[in-house]
C-alpha cells in the first residue's frame, strides 16, 4: 500500500472514473472519500507515464501498477538522479534559478517531476544542510569582513616589548576564499590599509562589503540607516563598491565572516601558537603561507576547495581594481575664521576669503591638506607641523579690504576704540605684528570678545596692565583677567612695572 493509504483498488477506481467515466477530480475524491490532492497526484503521474483506462496490456498485474504509480522505488530513483549540491553551487552564478535548472533537467529527460515538486525537494535537501550551507551568495557579490577577536602576541622591533597584534579577516561570499593579515590595531588607518591589501590579494573588488559595526567602519551604528565613517566611505568610493554593514546583534548577517574567523583561528593561529615573531612583516609571511594551504584545503562535504571555487565563481565576477591604490586620509570639519584660514592641529591653512564663516571638509595626511566645500575643492596645501604658523596662498587673499566688507583693520580699531585707548593699542599691536594684517583678525576678534564675557571695563583695565608690562597678546590679556591683575590700583600697576629697590634687597651684583 502507498504511503498515503490509497489501496490498489482505489487507485484503479481513480483511473477508471477519470478516463472512462469522465468525472472531475473533485467528484472522484468525494466518491472515494479521499482528498482532491491525492486524486490530482495520481492522475498527473498517470498522464506523465501515459497510463489510461482501461490499463494498457503492458501492465499485467497490480504490482506493476503499484510500482509505477505508488512505489517508493520510483520516487527514490527520481531523487537520486538530481545532484542538489551541484544545483546549490550553480545558484551562486548570476542568473541561475530553480526554474532554469528544472527546465534543463526536464528537457534532458532526467526527471519527470513537476516544477513545484522539484522546488519542494530542493528545499527539503537544503533544510537538512548545516546553517552555513543554507545561505546562497552570488559570485562577486559580497565580501564579509571582521577581526579575529583573538590577538597574537609578537615582539615590537622598536621597543622590544611584547605587543598584541590584531588579525584582520576577509571572506568572499560565494567561494569562501579567505584573506587574513596581522595589524597593530583596529584603528581607522590600519583598517583602511588592510582593505587595500585584501583587494590586491583578491585581484578585484566585490559589489558589496559587509563589515561589522566597529567604529573604524561605521561612524554611527543604526539598525536601519548606519552612518559610514567618512574616510571609509572615501575608500569605498575609490574602489567603486558599497558598504552593507551587518546589523547589531545579528550574527547571521556576517556568518561567513564568523566562519572565516574560526577557520583562521584553528588552521593558522593555532599552528603558529608556539612560534615567536619579531614585527608584523615576519608574522604576516607565516600567515600568508598557511593561508595558501587553507584556501587549497579540500571541502569535506562537497567537491573542490576555496581556491578552486574562487577561480570558477568569484574571480570572473570581481570588479577591476582602480589604476592607483587608495591613499589614506583623515577627515574633519572646520569653520573658516575671519582671517579666511582653517585650523588643523595648531597650524592654519588658507581658503578663498569668500568662504569666511562657512564649514568646510578637510582631508589630510602626512603630506597634504585638502579643503572642500559642497564637494568642490577650495584649496590644497603641503602639510606643516609648525604650530601657531600660517600657510597662506596669495590668491586666497582679498585684493583690498573693501572686498572683504565685513572685517578690516579700521573696523577692528574702531571697535577697540569704543572700549578704550589701551584696548585699541593692544589691538593695533596684534594686527601690526603679522606679515599680513588679516592673519591677526582671529586674535583681535578673540581679544575684543573678552569684553562681552568679562565687561568692557575689565578688558580696558587688563589692556592697560598688559601695555605697561609689555604683555601685548590676546592670551596675555586673558591671563591677566583670570588672575584678577586688572583689579589692582593704578599705583600698584605702576609699581609692578618698575624694578623694585629696597635697602634689604641685595641685587645681582652682591654675588659677584
Amino acid at each position: 500500500m502507498p504511503k498515503n493509504g490509497v489501496t490498489i483498488r482505489k487507485m484503479k477506481e481513480i483511473l477508471r472514473l477519470y478516463f472512462d467515466a469522465k468525472l472531475s477530480m473533485h467528484q472522484i475524491a468525494k466518491s472515494l472519500s479521499i482528498s482532491s490532492g491525492v486524486v490530482h497526484k495520481y492522475i498527473k503521474q498517470a498522464k506523465a507515464l501515459n497510463i489510461k483506462w482501461p490499463l494498457p496490456d503492458s501492465i499485467t498485474n497490480d504490482e506493476e501498477l503499484l510500482t509505477l504509480l505508488g512505489s517508493k522505488r520510483n520516487a527514490s530513483e527520481t531523487v537520486e538522479s538530481i545532484d542538489y549540491q551541484a544545483i546549490h553551487t550553480e545558484f551562486k552564478r548570476k542568473g541561475v534559478t530553480l526554474q532554469l535548472r528544472w527546465e534543463e533537467y526536464h528537457e534532458a529527460k532526467i526527471v519527470t517531476l513537476s516544477y513545484s515538486q522539484f522546488c519542494r525537494r530542493y528545499r527539503n535537501w537544503q533544510g537538512k544542510q548545516p546553517s552555513s550551507m543554507k545561505q546562497t551568495h552570488k559570485a562577486g557579490d559580497k565580501t564579509f569582513i571582521d577581526y579575529s577577536g583573538m590577538t597574537f602576541k609578537i615582539i615590537d622591533p622598536e621597543t622590544g616589548e611584547i605587543r598584541p597584534a590584531e588579525i584582520f579577516i576577509g571572506v568572499l561570499g560565494a567561494s569562501n576564499y579567505t584573506y587574513a593579515e596581522a595589524t597593530w590595531s583596529q584603528k581607522l588607518q590600519d583598517w583602511v590599509a588592510s582593505h587595500v591589501r585584501m583587494f590586491e590579494f583578491f585581484g578585484g573588488v566585490t559589489a558589496l562589503l559587509v563589515p561589522d559595526n566597529l567604529k573604524s567602519a561605521i561612524h554611527k551604528s543604526c539598525r536601519y540607516e548606519p552612518d559610514t565613517n567618512p574616510t571609509y566611505a572615501e575608500l569605498v568610493s575609490h574602489y567603486s563598491t558599497a558598504v552593507l554593514p551587518a546589523r547589531p546583534y545579528k550574527p547571521k548577517d556576517k556568518s561567513k565572516a564568523e566562519g572565516g574567523v574560526l577557520l583562521v583561528q584553528r588552521w593558522i593561529l593555532a599552528k603558529l601558537r608556539n612560534e615567536t615573531f619579531v614585527g608584523l612583516p615576519e608574522l604576516n609571511v607565516a600567515i600568508s603561507k598557511l593561508l595558501i594551504a587553507l584556501n587549497n584545503k579540500p571541502f569535506k562535504k562537497k567537491p573542490g576547495s576555496r581556491a578552486s571555487l574562487f577561480e570558477t565563481l568569484d574571480k570572473p565576477e570581481l570588479r577591476s581594481l582602480p589604476k592607483c591604490k587608495y591613499e589614506y586620509k583623515d577627515y574633519k570639519q572646520a569653520k573658516v575664521h575671519v582671517d579666511y584660514h582653517i585650523e588643523l592641529e595648531g597650524h592654519y591653512y588658507s581658503v578663498p576669503f569668500r568662504h569666511v564663516g562657512k564649514r568646510v571638509e578637510v582631508w589630510y595626511n602626512q603630506n597634504i591638506v585638502e579643503c572642500f566645500y559642497q564637494g568642490k575643492q577650495l584649496a590644497i596645501h603641503a602639510r606643516s607641523n609648525i604650530k601657531g604658523q600660517h600657510t597662506t596662498l596669495l590668491e586666497h587673499m582679498p585684493k583690498s579690504h573693501q572686498k572683504q566688507s565685513q572685517w578690516s583693520k579700521p573696523r577692528f580699531l574702531n571697535w577697540a576704540g569704543t572700549i578704550g585707548e589701551n584696548t585699541q593699542k593692544i589691538a593695533n599691536h596684534i594686527l601690526d605684528s603679522k606679515d599680513h594684517e588679516e592673519q591677526g583678525f582671529r586674535a583681535c576678534l578673540g581679544l575684543l570678545k573678552l569684553g562681552k564675557k568679562h565687561t568692557n571695563e575689565r578688558l580696558e583695565s587688563a589692556c592697560h596692565y598688559a601695555w605697561l608690562n609689555n604683555l601685548r597678546t590676546r592670551k596675555s590679556v586673558l591671563s591677566i583677567i583670570k588672575k584678577d591683575l586688572d583689579k589692582l590700583t593704578g599705583l600698584e600697576i605702576i609699581n609692578l612695572s618698575k624694578p623694585i629697590t629696597h635697602e634689604n634687597i641685595r641685587g645681582s651684583g652682591y654675588y659677584h
